[in-house]
């Protein structure tokens, strides 16, 4: 398939010749009888560098539809939370057993969440499995945009600005808003999906790594426009303040023949990202591995930040160089899409989930401390492996049917580590 690259860009894209305006946005009478429709992802008055926004040309305006009612098909995926304190332990995942025979919207099940959608901030996190399409169906989130990243069978995204191809090692990002079909080309697909409910991702401000690095705008990739013109029974399911709606249409939503806008979803490649890494001395911090980031009211504490851990050389000298100790402000939700991650020998396996919340200590386990502090240091390629993490300022809450499912022994990978000698003073001394 054919795309439009550049992550942010203000771009345009016509299914059929003539559908896009020229010199306007919004002409009395568009092309071939044309909705108008502008999709905002910012505030009106933000400012021009901040402000997203897209023009689709649609069959039939999205307004068109019935009053939704709750939709009870699937009460996994859901706000997460309760009333309850949240405990400060560290927990972990084996891949939980999702249920089967559901698409993407039905075999959603939320492991965590952060804030209250309402709030406009904070982040959720989910699993899913799909075994079946969404034939006559379509799906978004009023809450907030999504990050999907599948971990075995490939997706394709049929959204209202043209379709995405998104295999293993690619992760989509879908706007607040945009309406899409999930499709198996694989025939079965399992993974994750991030929701952000606060300020749009964007990339990482480079600060003194200078013009290039990390992920490059150029490799995000936007789908040209394409629409489905079907008349017949469709179902609408709105994520809104925490839970499921539903309507039906006498139409499909996905009938937009043109857009042009700087605010589409896009596919990125994480083989493409440019891994910034020490040539001396000492583990720098995670940071360095943003692809992309949600910042906070408070300048440098991101509601959100997006950090994959790819393959990579690792060359530090005297240095420890998997994942140090440490406790951190921010909370910490990690999956794995393939391989190991080189901070936990065992336990923690593909289609895992680990949560580390604000203030909790957590680092390398005995067996990879061990290995890591004894290991010869030569020039070293970390190969096969890609882990994630979705890292906020917000604590993190479990859902029950995250807490029914955790390991109970993950607080036993910090056990039995030997305890320092330090040498005795004399009597001298």
């Amino acid at each position: 398939m054919d795309y439009l690259t550049g992550f942010g860009s203000h771009v345009e894209s016509e299914a059929v010749a003539g559908a896009l305006p020229k010199g306007r946005n919004s002409p009395q009478r568009p092309a071939f009888g044309l909705y108008a429709e502008q999709f905002s992802a910012s505030a009106f008055t933000m400012a021009r560098h901040e402000n997203l926004r897209s023009w689709l040309y649609r069959m039939r305006p999205t307004a068109d539809h019935h009053p939704y009612k709750a939709y009870c098909g699937n009460p996994l995926f859901k706000a997460a939370g309760s009333d309850h304190p949240i405990a400060p332990n560290r927990l972990r995942w084996d891949p939980p057993e999702l249920p089967e025979g559901k698409d993407f919207v039905d075999g959603m099940v939320t492991m965590l969440g952060t804030r209250d959608p309402a709030d406009l901030t904070g982040v959720a996190f989910h699993l899913y499995r799909a075994d079946k399409e969404m034939s006559d169906r379509v799906f978004f989130s009023a809450d907030g945009e999504l990050i999907i990243l599948p971990q075995q069978g490939r997706l394709h995204l049929f959204t209202e600005m043209g379709h995405l191809d998104v295999p293993p090692g690619h992760l989509a990002l879908v706007p607040r808003g945009i309406r899409f079909r999930v499709l198996l080309p694989d025939g079965t697909s399992r993974g994750y999906v991030g929701e952000n409910y606060g300020a749009p991702f964007r990339l990482p401000d480079l600060g003194p790594i200078g013009a290039n690095g990390l992920a490059n705008p150029r490799d995000f990739e936007m789908p040209v426009a394409a629409y489905e013109d079907m008349d017949g029974e469709v179902e609408v399911i709105q994520k809104q303040g925490g839970a499921l709606w539903h309507t039906t249409l006498d139409h499909s939503p996905l009938d937009v023949v043109a857009w042009h806008g700087n605010v589409a979803p896009c596919r990125y490649d994480m083989s493409r990202f440019n891994v910034m890494n020490t040539v001396s001395f000492d583990h720098p911090d995670p940071s360095i591995f943003t692809v992309l980031t949600s910042p906070s009211d408070t300048p440098g504490r991101a509601n959100a930040d997006f950090v994959i851990f790819s393959p990579r050389w690792m060359v530090a000298e005297d240095t420890f160089r998997p994942p140090w100790f440490h406790r951190n402000v921010m909370s910490e939700a990690m999956g794995l899409i393939m391989g190991e991650y080189d901070a936990k020998a065992d336990g923690f396996s593909p289609g895992g989930v680990s949560l580390h919340n604000i203030m909790s200590g957590h680092g390398p386990d005995v067996d990879s401390w061990k290995k890591a502090s004894e290991a010869e240091l030569k020039p070293h390629r970390i190969e096969g492996t890609l882990a994630f993490m979705i890292e906020t300022c917000w604590p993190y809450k479990p859902t029950d049917y995250a807490l029914e499912r955790a390991q109970d022994d993950y607080d036993q990978a910090w056990h039995q580590f030997p305890k320092a000698q330090i040498p005795q003073k004399g009597p001298d001394q």
